[in-house]
């Protein structure tokens, strides 16, 4: 008998940072917790129950939770996927997701995120309970000198990383807003993302980094955390094995989680939507020139990238196949 995937997330609130567990399943539940996945107290759970629904978790809004849930014999580690980070609206964190092999990306290890420049001061707080080691900046230099990071105290390694392509300063919107068909321009800058010899360099200092074990936790970012670094997290998933359409679907998220970022922008520019969202087609159109230069993508990660492919997966999988 097949075992069921649980289906459960934790939410939490982007101001006061409460929790909530969000359910669907049948039967009894046990929820556990800890400020590491280390430190999970399987003694004492946070919370019980039967059924589905949405349940208010008691536990520190100041820090970050790590939880792992049983249910049916089966179990799950969580936390939250989308941070809570008032002065940011597309932090996340990749944990939880699942490999074609059946394995899950482990949880607080690799973030990725938009500009880091408003973070209150209750988020860089939150980012330190991690601890966040790493910052990767994406952004054109002229991008990152108007809004510089704002980070924690246990952030001990940045790496500026220029990548010009999905330039999202006023003076690049104001080039995109000229094109006169926006949507093959953004077809276009993917595929330049990941053909272009700056782009491609760029992205292969940047795998060197994730592969030191001293990098993580790691955050990497941009404007908008949807081109830039999401296409560093779609080669980042596709390196841990995870299926093209999970990882569509991660990249998709962000239109839930940038709407309100630009919505005052596109309102007064309408021509400008393309810019400020994620569209199948544009991922599409950079896996589609991977395939025509390499052959596969795999290929591109290995042999372009220089991806150590084993030694990724040992740094941010976990090593039960649940």
């Amino acid at each position: 008998m097949n075992k069921t995937i649980l289906e459960a997330q934790i939410l939490r609130d982007k101001y006061t940072k409460a929790a909530t567990l969000n359910i669907d399943v049948e039967g009894e539940w046990i929820l556990y917790a800890g400020d590491s996945i280390e430190t999970i107290n399987r003694t004492y759970p946070v919370l019980t129950g039967t059924g589905s629904g949405t349940f208010p978790l008691n536990v520190s809004p100041s820090i970050r939770i790590y939880f792992e849930l049983v249910a049916r014999e089966e179990k799950m580690l969580l936390s939250e996927t989308h941070l809570p980070m008032a002065g940011a609206y597309n932090f996340r964190d990749l944990g939880g997701i699942r490999t074609q092999e059946g394995r899950y990306v482990k949880w607080g290890k690799l973030f990725r995120a938009d500009d880091l420049s408003n973070l209150t001061k209750e988020d860089v707080e939150y980012l330190a309970s991690i601890p966040l080691t790493s910052v990767v900046d994406f952004r054109a230099q002229s991008e990152a000198r108007r809004t510089r990071d704002k980070l924690p105290d246990t952030v001990q390694f940045t790496y500026p990383i220029a990548i010009t392509p999905g330039n999202l300063s006023t003076e690049g919107i104001q080039a995109n807003l000229l094109k006169t068909n926006i949507d093959l321009h953004m077809k276009h800058m993917n595929r330049l993302l990941v053909s272009d010899p700056a782009c491609v360099r760029a992205f292969r200092v940047f795998f060197a980094i994730a592969q030191n074990n001293l990098s993580a936790p790691l955050v990497y970012h941009c404007s908008a955390g949807k081109d830039r670094a999401g296409m560093a997290t779609a080669l980042v998933l596709f390196a841990l094995g995870v299926d093209e359409e999970t990882v569509m679907q991660d990249y998709m998220m962000s239109n839930i989680y940038l709407s309100d970022k630009y919505s005052a922008f596109i309102a007064k520019y309408p021509r400008a939507e393309s810019i400020f969202t994620a569209k199948r087609m544009f991922l599409k159109a950079a896996i589609n020139q991977i395939k025509r230069d390499h052959g596969t993508i795999m290929n591109f990660l290995t042999k372009e990238l220089k991806v150590d492919i084993v030694r990724m997966r040992r740094i941010y999988l976990e090593k039960e196949i649940f």
